[in-house]
C-alpha cells in the first residue's frame, strides 16, 4: 500500500518508561477510511503505543507517519493541531466545569475553532444525553456520560483521524451498545480510528482489522471475513494465562 493512502504508518517503533522499552519495534499501519482494532493482555503495549503516537511519552526509536508526513520531531500540541486525536482512557476531564464549556474549550486549535459550530452541532446529534445535561457539572455525570463527552471533545478538535484508549471500560452493557453505534456512525463519515479495546465482542462490531498485541509486538493480524474466530481470538489472547 502507497504512503499516500495510509492515514498511520508506523515502523519499528520503540517506546516506553524511564530506561525500559515496552513497545519493541512495534510496526503497523491504518489507511485512510479504516477502522482498526488494538487487542492483548493488560501491560503489554497497547496504551503506551497511543502514549508515544500522541507524545504524552518520547519513543525512543522507529518512526511515525501521519497523512504522509513524518510526525517525530513534531510537539504534542503540533499532532493535535494536525488533527491526530488521541482520547485517553478514564476520562480526562474537568470536574467543575459544565459540559458545554468542555466542548467549547476542546476546539482550541485555528482548523478547530473555524469548525467548531459545525462539530459542536455533530457532538449533541451523536450524543443526545450530552445535549439534554449540557449546563451539568462533568462531576455529575456518569461513567458513560463521560466517555460520551470525552469523545465529543475528541471530535470539537477537528480530528483527521481519532485514537480511543478503552472507550468501554467500566460501562455497562446497554451503554456499551449505545457507544458502539456512535463509534460506528463516526466511522460511516470515513474516519480513520485506532480502537484499543478490552472486550473484543465491542470491537470487533467496530474495525476492518485488528492486531493482536503481545509483550510490544504485534504478534498477529486479522482481517475482517477471515477464517479466524471469536473463540480463536480469545484462545490468542487467554493463552499466555492458560499456560502459566
Amino acid at each position: 500500500m502507497s504512503e499516500a493512502a495510509l492515514a498511520l504508518d508506523i515502523r519499528d517503533l520503540r517506546a516506553g518508561y524511564d530506561s525500559y522499552d515496552v513497545l519493541h519495534g512495534m510496526s503497523l499501519h491504518v489507511a485512510n477510511g479504516e477502522r482498526i482494532g488494538l487487542f492483548g493482555p493488560n501491560g503489554h503495549g497497547k496504551t503506551t503505543l497511543l502514549n508515544a503516537i500522541s507524545k504524552v511519552i518520547r519513543p525512543n526509536g522507529g518512526s511515525v507517519s501521519f497523512m504522509g508526513e513524518p510526525i517525530a520531531a513534531v510537539s504534542a500540541r503540533g499532532i493535535v493541531e494536525r488533527g491526530l486525536i488521541h482520547v485517553p482512557q478514564a476520562n480526562r476531564l474537568f470536574p467543575d466545569m459544565e459540559i458545554m464549556e468542555t466542548l467549547e474549550l476542546a476546539a482550541f486549535t485555528r482548523r478547530a475553532r473555524a469548525e467548531r459550530k459545525t462539530n459542536l452541532d455533530y457532538v449533541l446529534k451523536l450524543f443526545p444525553r450530552l445535549a439534554e445535561r449540557r449546563r451539568q457539572q462533568c462531576k455529575t455525570l456518569s461513567g458513560g456520560e463521560r466517555q460520551m463527552l470525552s469523545i465529543g471533545v475528541g471530535l470539537m478538535c477537528a480530528p483527521r483521524m481519532l485514537m480511543l484508549d478503552e472507550p468501554t471500560l467500566g460501562l455497562s452493557p446497554k451503554l456499551k451498545e449505545e457507544l458502539a453505534a456512535a463509534i460506528a456512525g463516526i466511522g460511516t463519515r470515513g474516519m480513520p480510528m485506532l480502537i484499543v479495546e478490552q472486550d473484543i465482542a465491542f470491537v470487533l462490531s467496530l474495525v476492518d482489522r485488528m492486531y493482536f498485541v503481545d509483550h510490544g509486538e504485534i504478534a498477529r493480524e486479522i482481517h475482517r471475513g477471515s477464517d479466524v474466530d471469536h473463540q480463536e481470538i480469545m484462545d490468542m489472547y487467554f493463552g499466555e494465562r492458560a499456560a502459566s
